[in-house]
């Protein structure tokens, strides 16, 4: 029998929308209860153990903290026999609630472990995170701590009601053609399910959406990993760990997604906190009725707390050059005249130009050619076509041939490449890419990476670019055994201050018009740039088994991804960003079809993608699609102000079947299908109520590309259906009929 010492509560109604939330504290002998309409949380006094029960019917039982001090050993919140609970008013960016503190200590241990929990009025997540001091003040050192952990050893399990659970896995960065997984568990014959998830996960139910959000709004010192293991039985996950310190190599043996590329390539292990008190990442919790809504309220959460760029007016449409030629004149394929008539061919396309000015996107090119005069006289001239000019560069990684930067200068430098370049643990050059032509990592706390990104800024400038694409920037991200700056002692503390470095500049020298997108990059910190790729270079075949093409780089493989990643858009980027369009075929591969054209310029649409195009438009094919489909208006109009659809069926499994469908509200709705099946058609049944439209009215469903009427939904009607065949994409409009 429960015996309340003292209860009270602390009511804060706050009105959001028709949503409206109450917070409560309660103080019972054994446990302390915090609550509002969306969960509530119990602290055991005697154990430290904490609860998590959620009103959509997800549980977390027994979650506990834990800290590894290099020296000392693991600390967890369980070991302690003193946990001394305290709730506070509290007030931060995010607003205003309570937050509760747990201190956990003893006589027995040398370091105390502290876990604040924080629960704001008028938001249903909550945020978690610990720290640890040591009790005689000194230092402490720690490359892993957590601040929620689920264990088999405490009885630890997180549990999701449903029938068809799932984990979505998030990789590191976006290389090496690596999606999000979708694992399931406990079906007969499956595999056991485990791995590490990067930033965020989210465990949910395929079918009804309801699920839960786990993830880091902390990204200045910490990778940020979630360990999780799936029990034998449905619904049930049995060790879960989110910590800081992730670091993990590359197993070119093991499939990509699954341990093979999509951790962090780290050579080196993770760098240490160091000092009388270490935290951990800040880390946000939410269950709901919708993941898709808790996503989205993530990468609000995150840009509330890390800040986020804006970009006014309308959004960029450019055509980049690394669709026609890898490294542009270095195979003679497009030579500096055949630019000018790629912008002579872009400035008949008046509904593409009707928005913005159409950027001339040089990507990797070859500077014997393509030197920084003939680049400023290609500018020159496609501002005589109303036209602005792009810039590549990459800020934290040397392309060049193995073992021959040996006594060589980094171009624009007083330095030696050698001097800039992370080390692995046996003190030799880290290798980003292997091969021939190599990658090196190079430390963004050198200050030759300052000059560097100097001199490639004002290479810029002098071509006047408005649009800088900057790649491989993972690398910066490396943990090594060296840095210049020995303050800095982590390698996502080193990318962040030189990405930071990097924006200062280019707000300094070229202005703070400049549109910035990150091509290789990992998702977080994002306050950098206005978008960031989705996948790897899309060479935009529909499906990755496609004969001629390689086994990556389709649209398939880039929407599966993305249908789970449409959240940042509007959140922590101001756009996505898709990759490039090819109206005839990418590179050396094999002529596209008009329907895989169709359906790429889809995908990009219901990504929220800014509008790029990669064709060589001296081929007459190509030209007359980039007529057909890029000068469209409706296309145009869209790619304007781009946004993101809402998935109605995200991607699930590893099949390159995938049949998805996503919806985007608003005075013109927009509903599409995207059927990867070679041989069966897409029917789904879609309810009104699912899209908020009314029953009592009447609406047209049209063709969005030919505006013919496909159906009429009659008042009554209840759901409607769309059908797209075998290989193909469909896309409607809905409008209330006159």
């Amino acid at each position: 029998m429960e015996i309340k010492l003292r209860s009270w509560v602390f009511m804060g109604l706050i009105l959001a929308g028709n949503f409206c939330l109450a917070q409560s504290v309660q103080k019972l002998k054994d446990r302390i209860v915090l609550a509002n309409n969306s969960m509530s949380i119990s602290v055991s006094k005697q154990t430290g153990l904490i609860n998590y029960k959620f009103t959509n019917g997800m549980r977390i039982d027994n979650a506990t903290a834990y800290v590894n001090d290099i020296h000392a050993g693991t600390f967890s919140s369980s070991d302690y026999s003193v946990h001394k609970i305290s709730t506070a008013p509290f007030h931060d960016k995010l607003g205003t609630g309570l937050r509760v503190t747990i201190v956990h200590s003893d006589d027995r241990h040398a370091i105390s472990l502290v876990q604040h929990l924080t629960l704001y009025k008028s938001s249903p997540y909550i945020i978690i995170n610990a720290e640890a001091s040591a009790r005689d003040k000194s230092n402490m050192e720690s490359r892993n701590i957590c601040p929620l952990a689920v264990l088999p050893a405490n009885g630890g399990k997180l549990t999701i009601p449903g029938n068809d659970p799932r984990i979505l896995d998030e990789p590191f960065d976006n290389d090496n053609w690596v999606g999000v997984v979708q694992r399931s568990w406990a079906k007969p014959g499956a595999p056991k399910v485990s791995g590490i998830s990067y930033d965020f996960v989210s465990v949910y139910d395929r079918f009804t959406f309801f699920g839960l959000v786990i993830g880091s709004i902390s990204h200045d010192f910490w990778k940020t990993g979630i360990a999780y293991r799936a029990a034998d039985k449905k619904g049930q996950i049995d060790s879960l760990k989110i910590f800081g310190g992730a670091s993990t190599p590359d197993h070119k043996e093991l499939p990509a997604a699954y341990g093979g590329y999509d951790g962090t390539h780290d050579l080196v292990e993770h760098g240490t906190m160091l000092g009388q008190t270490i935290n951990s990442p800040d880390v946000y919790l939410a269950a709901s009725s919708d993941i898709r809504k808790s996503l989205t309220e993530y990468g609000e959460v995150n840009a509330k707390v890390n800040g986020r760029l804006s970009w006014a007016g309308a959004a960029p449409v450019y055509w980049n050059s690394f669709g026609v030629e890898g490294v542009l004149g270095s195979s003679g394929i497009m030579m500096p005249p055949g630019v000018k008539q790629v912008s002579d061919f872009l400035h008949t396309l008046k509904n593409l130009s009707s928005h913005s000015k159409p950027v001339l996107s040089i990507d990797s090119y070859d500077q014997n050619i393509y030197s920084t005069e003939v680049l400023k006289s290609l500018g020159e001239y496609a501002g005589k076509n109303n036209q602005q000019m792009g810039f590549y560069f990459i800020p934290f990684a040397l392309w060049t041939w193995k073992d021959a930067y040996e006594g060589k200068k980094l171009q624009g430098t007083d330095y030696l490449i050698s001097d800039v370049l992370l080390r692995d643990n046996n003190h030799q050059p880290i290798l980003y890419k292997d091969g021939k032509f190599c990658s090196y990592a190079m430390d963004p706390t050198h200050p030759a990476i300052r000059q560097y990104i100097i001199y490639q800024l004002k290479k810029a400038k002098t071509i006047n670019a408005k649009f800088l694409k900057i790649d491989f920037l993972t690398a910066g991200t490396l943990e090594t055994s060296v840095r210049y700056d020995h303050s800095v002692r982590t390698g996502m503390q080193a990318y962040s201050k030189g990405m930071k470095e990097l924006k200062f500049l280019i707000d300094s020298i070229m202005g703070k018009d400049i549109f910035i997108t990150e091509a290789i990059s990992p998702l977080f910190p994002s306050q950098y740039a206005h978008t960031r790729f989705n996948s790897t270079d899309v060479y935009s075949h529909l499906r990755d088994d496609e004969k001629g093409f390689p086994h990556y780089g389709s649209t398939e493989a880039s929407l599966a991804t993305g249908s789970h990643m449409g959240w940042v858009q509007g959140t922590i980027y101001p756009f996505n960003n898709m990759d490039v369009t090819i109206m005839k075929s990418f590179q050396q591969y094999p002529n596209l079809s008009e329907t895989e054209i169709k359906v790429r310029i889809y995908s990009l649409m219901v990504m929220g993608s800014i509008l790029g195009d990669g064709s060589d438009f001296r081929n007459q094919l190509a030209a007359e699609r980039a007529r057909k489909f890029l000068d469209n208006k409706q296309i145009s109009d869209f790619f304007s102000q781009p946004k993101a659809f809402i998935p109605l069926r995200f991607a699930d499994g590893d099949s390159l079947d995938q049949q998805l469908s996503f919806y985007l509200p608003g005075k013109t709705l927009y509903v599409a299908l995207f059927n990867f099946d070679m041989k069966k058609d897409f029917l789904q049944n879609i309810s009104l109520t699912t899209l908020h439209l009314d029953k009592n009215k009447a609406y047209l469903v049209k063709d969005f590309l030919t505006g013919k009427i496909l159906s009429e939904i009659k008042k009554g009607q209840s759901e409607f259906k769309l059908n797209s065949g075998p290989a193909d994409a469909l896309m409607v409009t809905i409008t209330p009929e006159n």
